[in-house]
């Protein structure tokens, strides 16, 4: 029998040591933190694969987190699929993201979102989809991943981080926190080392709390309407 070769990962792709990081099966976007970056296999957010951000709540520095990356992507759209907030254009082009390079989409059940969340991984049209979801089922997760595998976009779902605890087919899952200057982010899966320390992610503030404009808008009484909460909500991140 012939005898195991001295690095058993050249076998296959697929196989890595547990003591260290994957090896990429596919192509990667740097994600502009080098810490994080060094703690990913293929040193970056895989392309055609599902990422888990797992976050305390919405609007604490997610969309800053990915914001490298999705500016790298931004040849082709970037699709927003059921954000929790109507998004603010001019905060997404301080972001280096113009407006007409997103898509929002919405769906009125979470199935439909699904739905199309397949159809847009489907249609490689996109370089990034970001999906918000409360609740998701494993077969959903799963097929997900099936239908990301088939493309080379940037999926991202982002849920709660108490389903931090949850099975998932997800091929990176992090949880993020908010902290002083930046965020607070635990590698919950990978493939590779099992890392307990969290790691710290300074990010630069919003743009539109550096704005006089905004410093002063701030601080007037909200306006009253009498329909609820106005069409122009934006995002706090």
């Amino acid at each position: 029998m012939a005898a195991l070769p001295q690095y058993v990962e050249s076998i296959h792709p697929a196989l890595w040591r547990g003591a260290q990081l994957a090896r990429a099966h596919g192509r990667t976007v740097d994600t502009g933190y080098a810490a994080l970056s060094a703690e990913l296999p293929g040193s970056g957010w895989p392309l055609g694969a599902l990422v888990e951000l797992l976050v305390q709540q919405p609007g604490i520095g997610e969309m800053r987190l990915l914001k490298p990356a999705l500016a790298e992507l931004s040849a082709r759209p970037i699709a927003l699929l059921q954000p929790p907030h109507v998004p603010n254009s001019l905060a997404f082009s301080y972001l280096g993201l113009p407006v007409e390079r997103l898509m929002r989409l919405r769906a009125p059940k979470a199935a439909d979102a699904l739905w199309c969340a397949e159809r847009v991984l489907q249609a490689k049209s996109c370089g990034a989809l970001i999906l918000w979801q409360q609740h998701i089922r494993t077969e959903a997760l799963r097929r997900l991943h099936l239908a990301a595998q088939a493309s080379e976009t940037l999926l991202v779902l982002i849920r709660p981080l108490a389903n931090a605890q949850d099975a998932s087919p997800a091929t990176l899952r992090l949880g993020v926190r908010p902290a002083d200057g930046g965020l607070v982010v635990d590698v919950v899966k990978r493939r590779g080392p099992t890392r307990s320390e969290p790691l710290s992610i300074n990010l630069q503030p919003s743009p539109i709390l550096l704005s006089p404009y905004g410093r002063v808008r701030r601080h007037l009484p909200a306006p009253a309407f009498a329909g609820g909460v106005p069409s122009e909500v934006v995002t706090s991140d």
